[in-house]
């Protein structure tokens, strides 16, 4: 099945993708599900209570110009990887990084830039080729946890964790991943919940919200 979302300009100086909601959904559904293709399942712990969003500053830094990002780091899941450009496939769904590596991240091209103002959204496994992914523990986050995204300028992008998600793929939030925002923000995307053995792939997805606090 394809998706043939179009790509405008946004905010923060990047084209992403727009589309009607359903459209997104359907994309993001489609790019989530081959995180999973050859993975064997793990153990998911059930998902903590919702958390309420963290206390943030009401001082709200500047947004930074557009500059690519180079790397990722999460210090409370000690992840930590390059990020490679994610476009879209052949059939005008989202790219994600090769399965066969899994501990690859990626960021969506047509998303804002980090530190930009709009939601930049960055891409990973939770598991591939036999091994854990970037994300493996992406499920461990919690509110007021920081995420570190270096930049082709030099500048390293600061996030705190706002709060986190797990929804099913049939009813991913695009409005709430994708949507624009006021300031610049970061979305972090992996598979989980519990594993489907006929499609080879976890029903539902982890989602990181988190805002932008400052550079350095």
């Amino acid at each position: 099945m394809s998706v043939h979302p179009r790509v405008r300009g946004n905010r923060g100086g990047r084209g992403r993708i727009a589309a009607t909601p359903a459209l997104v959904a359907l994309a993001l559904s489609l790019v989530l599900s081959g995180c999973a293709a050859d993975q064997q399942p793990i153990d998911l712990a059930a998902p903590d209570p919702p958390q309420a969003p963290a206390e943030v500053s009401t001082r709200t830094p500047s947004a930074l110009p557009s500059s690519d990002p180079t790397w990722i780091e999460i210090p409370r899941i000690g992840a930590r990887s390059s990020l490679v450009p994610l476009g879209l496939n052949p059939d005008r769904t989202v790219a994600v990084p090769p399965v066969q590596q899994p501990m690859q991240a990626g960021w969506y091209q047509y998303s804002p830039t980090p530190g930009s103002v709009g939601p930049a959204v960055v891409l990973g496994h939770v598991n591939g080729a036999g091994q854990d992914g970037i994300f493996a523990r992406l499920r461990e986050l919690r509110a007021g946890d920081e995420i570190r995204i270096g930049r082709q300028d030099g500048q390293v992008a600061r996030f705190v964790v706002r709060r986190m998600a797990q929804e099913p793929k049939t009813g991913f939030p695009a409005d709430e991943v994708y949507g624009d925002t006021a300031g610049p923000e970061l979305r972090l995307i992996t598979c989980g919940g519990s594993f489907d053995h006929t499609a080879h792939s976890y029903r539902d997805n982890i989602i990181a919200f988190a805002a932008f606090t400052g550079s350095g």
